[in-house]
């Protein structure tokens, strides 16, 4: 099952949780500030608007800029189900200010599963009744294209011209004659010509005039597209773009490869992709800037251009972190209250096999543990000495039926991060703690 991009933040983020009593977690205050509000300065301002904003931020999609749960009712688009990965906005009381927002990752019989922020004062999953959900949304195609490729595509751009500066010729730049970053081979190579003695003087002053959209043309199709940067976080894409132009595409690539600890082939596909999708963007981002200086101080070139390459891997570096800051929106606060959760948050530890398949991953399994409980132990309960009333034996198998159905929806999140597995590979034991 494949997830969009902001459930995947969103499961990078399993497990935050606020510090009680005077300490604030800084990953929430983080939350509250790429989500627009950087002037909160304590976490008990209620924080679900805040994550899902934050998350769908990451992915390159502006939320509302709100505090308020309900303002998520405007955005995007409609959709009638559950649909997985959607916001899902829940009422919370007779208060139209108050309310709960969460991305949906199941629903069965009368409750749906949330993956969201503040839920149990931690990023978790957690039940709810159906009832209270007062609307599905969807961000439309038209607003994930123009953010994710018109504007986090002009951004990295605007940043990497900043970074190559105007026409240089110097005799010690193994590039040669280069304008706005681009070289006089790039160049020629666009323009489909030769470079020799006849035309070269003229390939150079037409190179110091190239038109702005020669030059957006030739780095989405040289760095950008080839890089892969549009699949991955803005923040991310503006650094790693800046490597495929400075480094070329395959160096940058095995260079995001080897600060992501996947496989080094200088090819960006599901394990690289996967792995970026499995770490935080701030280590992420501080792993691939160190392995960028260590590269540039092994180059023999360094002695002479290694502070200005160094200078611009800082450069970028705060240019990626904008990426997941902001600026303040419009919002309203509120403050949270005891009776914001109804449900308890549900925690899991899981280790997922390396070769095998789990068993919580099979169906059959799954549909004989239920078939069990549901028909086989009434009738030989008695037998055995238990005996069980009707309603007894109904409501623990509708809470059997919910507990699975819920873990269920959750490991199978999990392992679309973690990537899929064939039905023919053997099963092994894994240890799950779990907590209701």
């Amino acid at each position: 099952m494949e997830q969009p991009a902001w459930l995947a933040a969103a499961w990078a983020e399993f497990g935050v949780r606020e510090i009680s009593g005077a300490g604030d977690s800084a990953d929430v205050m983080s939350y509250y500030k790429e989500a627009g509000h950087p002037a909160i300065q304590h976490d008990e301002i209620a924080w679900c608007a805040a994550f899902a904003g934050t998350m769908l931020k990451r992915a390159g999609i502006a939320g509302t800029g709100s505090l308020l749960a309900r303002s998520y009712l405007g955005w995007g688009v409609p959709v009638e189900t559950p649909k997985f990965g959607a916001i899902a906005v829940l009422e919370r009381g007779n208060d139209p200010g108050a309310g709960h927002v969460g991305f949906v990752v199941g629903a069965a019989g009368k409750r749906i599963f949330l993956l969201g922020g503040n839920q149990g004062d931690a990023v978790s999953v957690a039940a709810f009744d159906l009832a209270r959900v007062i609307g599905y949304r969807w961000p439309s195609a038209e607003r994930v294209q123009a953010e994710l490729h018109d504007g986090v595509f002009a951004r990295a751009l605007k940043h990497v011209l900043e970074m190559e500066g105007g026409f240089t010729d110097d005799p010690h730049d193994p590039g040669g004659p280069t304008n706005r970053g681009i070289t006089l081979e790039t160049f020629a190579r666009w323009k489909g010509v030769t470079i020799d003695a006849s035309s070269r003087a003229r390939l150079v002053d037409e190179l110091k005039l190239i038109p702005d959209d020669v030059v957006r043309a030739i780095y989405e199709a040289r760095y950008w597209g080839p890089g892969r940067c549009g699949d991955f976080f803005p923040a991310l894409a503006v650094f790693h773009f800046d490597a495929c132009v400075n480094h070329g595409v395959g160096g940058a690539a095995r260079m995001l490869q080897e600060a992501l600890g996947a496989s080094i082939d200088g090819a960006i596909g599901p394990e690289t992709l996967g792995a970026a999708q499995a770490h935080s963007i701030s280590t992420i981002l501080e792993k691939y800037a160190g392995v960028r200086r260590a590269r540039y101080r092994a180059l023999p070139h360094f002695w002479r251009f290694g502070r200005g390459w160094l200078n611009r891997v800082e450069t970028t570096l705060a240019a990626a972190r904008r990426e997941t800051t902001g600026e303040k929106l419009s919002g309203t606060s509120h403050t949270k209250g005891t009776s914001e959760m109804d449900m308890k948050d549900m925690q899991t530890t899981v280790e997922l096999p390396a070769d095998g398949k789990w068993w919580v991953q099979s169906k059959t399994i799954w549909g004989a543990l239920i078939t069990a409980a549901a028909a086989v132990v009434p009738v030989l309960g008695p037998l055995v000495g238990i005996e069980l009333s009707g309603d007894v034996v109904r409501q623990a198998g509708e809470q059997t039926i919910s507990a699975v159905q819920a873990l269920a929806g959750l490991f199978g999140t999990l392992l679309t991060i973690y990537g899929r597995v064939s039905a023919v590979q053997r099963l092994t034991r894994r240890v799950v703690n779990v907590k209701l």
